[in-house]
């Protein structure tokens, strides 16, 4: 079974913790534990995401395996609050979660994109909350973006991973058409495969529903940082 994202991170955390000491993670903003966390590498952490998330390529395994950690890593750290803060007011249904260097999205059939049932339409509900994400993404141009699409498990396993592909697609196709550039964005898709709340109740299949976005430095920012901080 896979941990949520909270335990994972708690994990991380303690790991990070034990190989750097209390006194380096006291008090820690996100930014700092992000720093500690990218620094720390290695088997411990490639460990317990390889454990809990499942496939690499997953919205948090995509932000971990991207650090770049240390001082440059806190640079980075200090655009994503910025930017976690910017969606969070701008869309406040949006689950946002900072993590590493990077943030997690998620938007379930209560929080922001929203699908009709077996449809994967962007609808003017939809269009509003994606124009204001577009809006943010084209703020920030040095970050690039992962969008994942994401099912319950009712139905034909084979439905609904295409139908996670298409609603993911979807909401690619419309960022796009919004004006973010393409290079940025790469879309996945699991059906069924990757549960985070219980499929046994009704309120754990409308979460599971769900598309997820993860945010990471591009390149040029991370030349950025690394050249900032070593100038210091």
């Amino acid at each position: 079974m896979r941990l949520g994202l909270n335990k994972v991170m708690a994990m991380l955390f303690v790991a990070a913790t034990l190989l750097y000491g209390c006194d380096a993670t006291r008090n820690a903003s996100n930014k700092q534990k992000g720093t500690v966390i990218g620094s720390s590498g290695g088997a411990v952490i490639g460990g317990v995401i390889g454990n809990n998330t499942g496939d690499g390529n997953t919205a948090l395994g995509a932000i971990i395996g991207g650090v770049v950690g240390g001082a440059a890593g806190a640079y980075i750290g200090n655009r994503m609050d910025e930017q976690a803060k910017e969606i969070e007011q701008e869309i406040p249904g949006a689950e946002v979660e900072r993590v590493g260097e990077g943030i997690n999205v998620t938007f379930d059939e209560s929080s922001g994109v929203y699908f009709d049932s077996e449809q994967f339409n962007i609808n003017q509900r939809s269009e509003e909350v994606l124009d204001k994400l577009a809006g943010i993404f084209k703020e920030y141009p040095n970050t690039n973006i992962l969008v994942e699409g994401h099912t319950d498990s009712q139905g034909a396993e084979s439905y609904n991973l295409t139908l996670s592909k298409n609603r993911a697609q979807a909401v690619t196709n419309y960022l796009v058409n919004d004006g973010v550039s393409k290079g940025r964005l790469t879309t996945n898709w699991y059906g069924e495969a990757q549960p985070k709340y219980d499929n046994e109740t009704a309120e754990g299949r409308a979460k599971n529903r769900r598309v997820e976005i993860a945010i990471v430095a591009d390149e040029e920012l991370q030349e950025e940082a690394k050249k900032a901080t070593e100038e210091n």
